[in-house]
């Protein structure tokens, strides 16, 4: 139990939560659960009106982690235009593989779900757990993005545009 890696993070800087995607610390407080007093990092969801509480010494174990930076968003970005690799294992096994790399909270590997999972105009429809996944993975990568370059509409259009490129 290190308390060496605590000072990471700080308040109000935006964080990645694997489960959850990007969230705001809003303060670091003090509370005793079950007669031991721990520190925790109280981090605020904004778009899903929700707040997690996680103790500071178990926040880069649990996969918490920085925003990505500018290369790894452009490192995204080339994955997104990429061709589609679909395997031909059975959509339960996909799905379990797909929902996986959302929760990662690598951003590259949400990417590849947006990529595998991104239909044109003309292709095929969605089922409905195909178009959740897709969602999903499509937010969280929008979300990040747009809290790298601090733009949201700016992150959504650049998003858009590249898988649009893809289409073409």
């Amino acid at each position: 139990m290190t308390k060496a890696k605590k000072p990471e993070f700080r308040p109000n800087e935006y964080v990645v939560y694997p489960a959850h995607g990007v969230g705001q610390i809003v303060s670091v407080e003090e509370q005793e659960i079950a007669g031991i007093s721990l520190e925790l990092f109280v981090i605020s969801f904004e778009k899903d009106k929700m707040t997690l509480r996680v103790p500071t010494h178990k926040a880069t174990e649990v996969g918490m982690r920085s925003l990505s930076s500018p290369d790894v968003v452009d490192a995204a970005m080339k994955t997104l235009r990429g061709k589609a690799k679909v395997k031909r294992a059975m959509w339960s096994r996909r799905a379990q593989e797909y929902e996986q790399k959302i929760n990662s909270g690598d951003l590259i590997a949400i990417a590849e779900v947006v990529r595998d999972l991104h239909r044109a105009d003309d292709q095929r429809e969605q089922s409905y757990s195909e178009r959740q996944l897709y969602e999903a993975a499509l937010e969280r990568l929008t979300r990040e993005v747009a809290a790298v370059t601090g733009d949201e509409a700016a992150a959504a259009k650049q998003v858009d545009d590249v898988l649009g490129l893809r289409a073409a």
